[in-house]
């Protein structure tokens, strides 16, 4: 029985060892694949969101990460005000307004004046 177990062993001195770099070949190839299809893209995107949020300026149309829709009426470095109704305006930090809603005016509907 025990003998069984030293054949299923490898041999004294023949270890696997297939060099050590040609070890490591998956594991740079993962982190690329990683890299170009979830790292770069996501870097990208917030590269993309932290301008829109540089840019933000009085009268723009945002959508929060909340679900708010409003128009800001004042801005400052860390908080913007938004009119979400007539005379109701609640603030927000700067950072959570996920982005620039589309304007009635560009969907073929008129402000009301």
């Amino acid at each position: 029985m025990i003998d069984i177990a030293y054949a299923m062993g490898t041999g004294g001195g023949a270890s696997g060892e297939g060099g050590g770099f040609s070890a490591f070949v998956p594991l740079i190839l993962m982190f690329g694949i990683f890299y170009f299809l979830l790292i770069r893209p996501q870097q990208k995107k917030q590269k993309e969101h932290r301008g829109m949020l540089g840019n933000l300026k009085k009268g723009d149309r945002v959508i929060t990460s909340g679900g708010l829709h409003g128009r800001i009426t004042g801005i400052t470095d860390t908080v913007a005000t938004l009119e979400i109704a007539e005379k109701v305006r609640v603030k927000v930090a700067r950072g959570n307004i996920a982005g620039l809603a589309q304007s009635d005016v560009s969907q073929g509907k008129k402000e009301p004046s």
